[in-house]
Order: structure tokens, then C-alpha cells, then sequence
């Protein structure tokens, strides 16, 4: 049985004990259907708190039933049947009560929750909306305009909030199950307020779904739930009940199979494994109570603000008492920041600030579990840094670099217990992006690495194994990006029709947008590193660029011009004339938005291949994830590979795959491979 009920004089308690996070599997809407039918029928029952076991409410639908045929009772049904209840049922809200959880919260009669619990509908980040009533009884509680914002966003919303929305009755101090008995037994001596299938909606403004949809079309970029969720909460204040909740039902039905569903549920699926990929299973981690970073610039700070949020005491090491307070102040702002966004108190950022200690001293390291060095990219200074951390920490600290394209083979050369060693890179801003690589060198044991995996789970970070290569999976894709952007160019594309297509596909910022937000500078001394090697990289505008010092929005131009204070990008006559320059001897096209995307998207296809070839990713779907969370590509798309797959080139990954799980050299004479330089796949035999 996954429910049981225990009664407390005239209140039932109902519980929920599903481990996991007591998911609506079939057996639980059963056994929750059936425990209606029973206290129905018992006399000496007033009222029913609905309560859970473990570390949650009931957090959502059992994933184990996704594309499978729904089994009766159906969810709609079953919240119905609660609300309906000759007894009025109570929610016991604890951790999370999310989706089908918070419909059953809905359908009851009242809501209490403790102070760090929180609810919500996040069924558009699975391309779907609300299927058992969320959109039709939300804005019966709390309005059309604040349920338009949670149903079009599926944020969550924290208890003490939800409580002054009127999302919950109320917050419970103490012992939850103690407090909702009293809260029931309270409530059933007074009059019962109207279950929300029968309250009536305030009229919204006659302008509010017009602005409502321009505002929720532009944040949902070519996602078609939040659209339709809107679509969903409007019906629920344009007609009754039943046909509200029909047409929620039909619409849910209708997304439920659709291509960016079955995207964003890869995507889903492929996040919640990877902080426990399957070669590491059973290896158990280091534990990890203390860390230190090396390095308090911009993504030292960054670091250390990520590892503080997790709760580590860090220890902030600079070269001189000058880089220290200057990397404290680095971090203050951040905190500072954390607290103007509203995401947590002043209270919280003091004593986030008070857990770290700056220092020149590499020997106040002697007891850390973890040392992460974040200095300037420069081989000879990182190693400089670890021949000091081999003799300053214990053998078995775990020793890490945040490097984006330097070997760390050669950077842990000499190092003593190379064993401890792993890359670890971060991407900026440390503390908010949620991409993690984990880069092991050949002589990174399986623990070492099992922790890094540990440290990205406290951080609450998508890890990431990527093997040793220039620019490891990420910015090796970059690279291709960016040099087929600057081929557009000089083939009759513009800056701005180059920008414009790559948004159109999806991606938050097109690739010269995103090159003057980050600097051309930081690319350029990445070139100029490779150049040092013997490579050849391509970017001859990007160069010229540099070389007038055009770096992007700090200096106030780069591949656009920008007003002073501004951010908005204006074409540029200089960076016209340097394109017209270098393409004097380059066949012109005019170039339209799908040719400009294939152009750019299908060649980071056939380098992800080649990466997945090489073993430097281990799955397919691991590039998926770094492609989302580190580069924005865009999630309804399920990721660069998963795209792939779509566009028909099954082939290309299926047969990537098994090369690089029977560790074959040479690809099938059939595979599909993009040539960059003609556009077109071809046979590589």
C-alpha cells in the first residue's frame, strides 16, 4: 500500500509513502481514490489532512509512466473526487508540490505548508500544461493575472510568498502533521469556504490578454506550451468549469506527443542522469567539507560564491593582501546582487560572506578537502600555482583546474599524487550557470572523478565528463560556430541576418551578439595560443576586429557599434568595409534565414559527431546537455544531437555511439559527415 490512513480523534490523516518523491503512479491515485470512498462513508470523520512521507510532497507525475497510456483513475478524476469529498480534505505541504502535486493541493479544500516548502506548475519546461484542472482552478484562486505567470513560466513559488498570494492558508511553524490536525479541526467549526470549481473569477482589464500574450510569445521564444497554457487560463475565465477543464484536457492531450514534448523529455530524462553517470556507479566519492579557490577574479569569485551557496567554508587565495580584498569585493558584489534580485536575504549574504577567508598563506590549505584554481589561462602560471598546492595540502585533497582550453595533462605535470587531479570548467558566471565539464587526466582515478561528479550535485550543476582535447566538447563546438559565422560573412550574409537567423532558431543571443557581450579579446589570446601550437584558426574579421582594439561592448564597438551607455547593437560602416575587404575574392549569395541556420548548426553537428568519435564525449546525450546549459542552445530542441536525429541523421549518432563504445578507430564507409567548407553531407568512405 502507498497510502495509509491513521486517525487523530474526529481528523483522518492520510499519508503518502512513495519513495522516491511520492510520485502519482497509478497505485497511488488507486490508493487515494479508494481512501476517499472510505472516509466518505465514516461518521466520526470531520475533515482529512493529506499528508507525505520523505523528503517531499507529492512532486509530480511518476516519470516510469511518461509516453505511456494513461490507467484509471485518471489524475482530473482523482482531484476531482477530492474536491467533491463529503469531508473537506486539508494539504499538508512539505518540500515540493509541484504539477499533478499541487493539482491535488488544488483540489483540496485548503492548503497549509512549512516555511521552506514550495508549489507550482512546471509543466511547460516538459512542452506540456496542467492536465488535471491547474489552469482552470488557480485562477479561481488567485486571478487570472498571477496564474497567467505561473502556468506561462512553471516557476515555483516559495511558501511564505504562495501564502501572501493566497496560494496556501497557511505556514506551519513546528511539527507539520501536529499543525494541520489543529488547522482542520479549527476549520471544520467554522463555515467551509466554496471548493474552487464553484467560485467565480474577477474580470481582468480589456487589454490584458493582448499584452499578456505579446509579453508571454516574446520570453517563450518559439515554444508552443506556454502559448497554449495561456490559451488554457483565458478559457478558464471565458466559459464554466467543465468546458474550461475540457479544453485544458484536450490541449494537454494534443502537446502530449508533440516534437518539442518528446524534446524537452529527453532533456529532462538526460538531466536527472547526469550527476550519476553509469561507469561510476557503485565508486563511492570523497567527502568533501572544505574547499578553497585560487584566484578571486571574476570566475575565481564566482567559484567560491557557488561553492559558499552549497554551504562549504572557502578559504580565498590571491597573490598579494591587494588581489585579496580585491576578490572579496568581487564576491560582496555578488551576494549584494543575490540579495537586489530578491533570490535571498541580506541576512543570508552576510553569513555566506562570513564563511570565507581570504589569505596569501598557501598553508592555511594544509586541512582542505577540495583546492579549485582559478587563475589567469597561462600554463606557467597555473603550474606555478600547483607546485605550490602539492606540497600545501593533504595527498588526498582533490586537486582541480577551471581551465577552458588548456591541457591538464600538462598542467598537473610534476604535480605530486596526480592521482587527486581533475579539470573542472566552469562557465561564467560561475555562480548561475549550471553547466559543469569534468575533464579526468589519464592518471585521475575513478574516485577522483566520482567526486567531482559529488561536488556538481551539492552545487546543483549539470556535469559533464569531457575527454582532453583543445576547447574540450564546448567551446571545440564554439569554435566551429564562430568560423562558420565569419564564412557567412564573407559568402554575403550581414552581421545582423546572421544574428537575427540564430534567435529565430532559438538561441538566446546570436553568435556576434554574444562575441561583443563577452570580448573578442578572450577568443583572440585563445587563437593566438593556437597559433603558438602551429594551428590555423579562422577568423579573419575577428582579427582585423582586434587589432582596432573593437572588442565588443567595453569598448564600445566590436562587431556592432554601441552608443555610449547603451547595449543595443547598431550596424557598423567599419566592420562593413573590413567584410567587403576580406571578401573580394569570395563568391556572393543571398542568404535566407533557414540557409543561414543550416549553414552554422549542421557543421556543429559533424564536429559533435567527430567529438563523439573520438570519445571525448561519452553519449550523445551528454552534448545535448552542454550544448543547453553552457551555449543556450535552445531546450525544446533537446539538444544539438537530439536536433540532429530530428533532421534525420539518426545514422551519424546511432553509429558514433557504438564506435565509441567497442572503441572502433574508423568510421562505418556510409556515415554521414557535414563538410563544412561545401555545405553539404557527404559519404566519408
Amino acid at each position: 500500500m502507498t497510502v495509509t490512513i491513521e486517525r487523530n480523534g474526529d481528523i483522518a490523516v492520510v499519508t503518502i509513502d512513495n519513495p522516491p518523491v511520492n510520485a502519482l503512479s497509478q497505485a497511488v491515485r488507486q490508493d487515494l481514490w479508494n481512501a476517499v470512498e472510505t472516509l466518505d462513508t465514516d461518521p466520526s470523520v470531520r475533515a482529512v489532512v493529506l499528508i507525505c512521507e520523505g523528503r517531499t510532497f507529492i512532486a509530480g507525475a511518476d516519470v516510469n509512466e511518461f509516453g505511456k497510456p494513461p490507467m484509471p483513475p485518471h489524475l482530473p478524476d482523482l482531484v476531482a473526487r477530492i474536491e467533491t469529498a463529503t469531508k473537506p480534505w486539508l494539504a499538508a505541504i512539505h518540500g515540493s508540490a509541484l504539477g499533478g502535486g499541487f493539482e491535488v493541493a488544488l483540489g483540496c479544500r485548503f492548503r497549509v505548508a512549512v516555511s521552506s516548502a514550495s508549489v507550482g506548475l512546471p509543466e511547460v519546461r516538459l512542452g506540456l500544461v496542467p492536465g488535471a484542472g491547474g489552469t482552470v482552478r488557480l485562477p479561481r484562486l488567485i486571478g487570472a493575472a498571477l496564474a497567467t505567470e505561473m502556468v506561462t513560466t512553471g516557476a515555483p513559488m516559495a511558501a511564505p510568498k504562495a501564502r501572501s498570494q493566497g496560494l496556501i492558508d497557511a505556514i506551519i511553524e513546528g511539527d507539520l502533521e501536529k499543525g494541520a490536525i489543529d488547522f482542520a479541526r479549527a476549520a471544520a467549526d467554522q463555515s467551509l469556504p466554496l471548493p474552487l470549481h464553484q467560485r467565480s473569477l474577477p474580470v481582468v482589464g480589456a487589454t490584458f490578454w493582448e499584452t499578456t500574450e505579446k509579453a508571454v510569445a516574446g520570453r517563450a521564444k518559439r515554444e508552443d506550451a506556454p502559448l497554449r497554457a495561456l490559451e488554457c487560463v483565458r478559457k478558464a475565465t471565458e466559459a464554466d468549469f467543465e468546458t474550461a477543464m475540457a479544453f485544458e484536457r484536450q490541449t494537454f492531450l494534443d502537446l502530449r506527443g508533440s516534437p518539442q514534448a518528446c524534446a524537452l523529455r529527453h532533456v529532462f530524462f538526460a538531466e536527472r542522469s547526469a550527476p550519476r553517470p553509469p561507469e561510476l556507479a557503485g565508486i563511492e566519492p570523497r567527502s568533501i567539507r572544505s574547499a578553497a579557490v585560487i584566484g578571486g577574479g571574476t570566475m575565481g569569485a564566482g567559484i567560491a560564491a557557488a561553492l559558499r551557496d552549497a554551504g562549504l567554508p572557502v578559504t580565498l587565495v590571491e597573490r598579494d593582501e591587494v588581489a585579496v580584498e580585491r576578490g572579496l569585493s568581487n564576491l560582496r558584489s555578488i551576494f549584494e546582487s543575490s540579495v537586489k534580485r530578491g533570490r535571498i536575504t541580506s541576512e543570508t549574504a552576510a553569513e555566506r560572506l562570513s564563511g570565507i577567508i581570504g589569505t596569501t598563506d598557501y598553508g592555511l590549505l594544509a586541512r582542505v578537502d577540495l583546492v579549485i584554481e582559478a587563475v589567469f589561462e597561462d600554463l606557467d602560471v597555473k603550474r606555478e600555482v600547483f607546485g605550490k598546492l602539492s606540497t600545501s595540502c593533504r595527498s588526498d585533497a582533490v586537486l582541480a583546474t577551471n581551465t577552458s582550453y588548456l591541457d591538464p595533462e600538462q598542467i598537473a605535470a610534476g604535480i605530486k599524487h596526480p592521482e587527486r587531479f581533475l579539470g573542472l570548467h566552469f562557465f561564467s558566471p560561475a555562480h548561475v550557470m549550471q553547466l559543469l565539464e569534468l575533464v579526468p587526466t589519464a592518471q585521475t582515478t575513478a574516485i577522483t572523478l566520482a567526486t567531482g561528479f559529488a561536488l556538481a550535485r551539492m552545487l546543483k550543476k549539470i556535469p559533464v565528463r569531457a575527454g582532453i582535447c583543445d576547447g574540450f566538447i564546448g567551446n571545440r563546438i564554439l569554435k566551429v560556430t564562430r568560423a562558420q559565422a565569419e564564412r557567412l560573412l564573407l559568402s554575403g550574409a550581414t552581421p545582423r541576418a546572421v544574428d537575427a537567423a540564430m534567435r529565430a532558431f532559438g538561441l538566446p543571443m546570436g553568435p556576434f551578439e554574444a562575441q561583443d557581450l563577452g570580448g573578442l579579446d578572450i577568443a583572440a589570446f585563445q587563437r593566438r595560443a593556437a597559433r603558438a601550437r602551429g594551428e590555423t584558426p579562422f577568423a579573419p574579421i575577428a582579427d582585423r576586429l582586434c587589432t582596432l582594439e573593437r572588442l565588443g561592448q567595453k569598448s564600445g564597438g566590436g562587431w556592432y557599434d554601441y552608443a555610449k551607455g547603451e547595449r543595443t547593437p547598431q550596424p557598423s560602416e567599419t566592420v562593413a568595409g573590413i567584410i567587403a575587404e576580406e571578401a573580394r575574392e569570395t563568391s556572393q549569395r543571398e542568404w535566407d534565414e533557414a540557409s543561414i541556420i543550416d549553414c552554422i548548426a549542421l557543421p556543429m553537428v559533424n564536429e559533435a559527431a567527430k567529438i563523439l568519435r573520438e570519445k571525448v564525449a561519452l553519449r550523445a546525450v551528454d552534448i545535448d546537455l552542454v550544448e543547453i546549459h553552457g551555449y543556450g542552445f535552445p531546450r525544446w530542441r533537446g539538444g544539438l544531437m537530439y536536433y540532429a536525429e530530428e533532421r534525420g541523421l539518426a545514422r551519424v549518432v546511432a553509429a558514433l555511439e557504438t564506435l565509441a563504445a567497442e572503441d572502433l578507430a574508423e568510421p562505418p564507409s556510409d556515415l554521414l559527415l557535414r563538410s563544412a567548407e561545401s555545405g553539404q553531407f557527404v559519404s566519408r568512405d
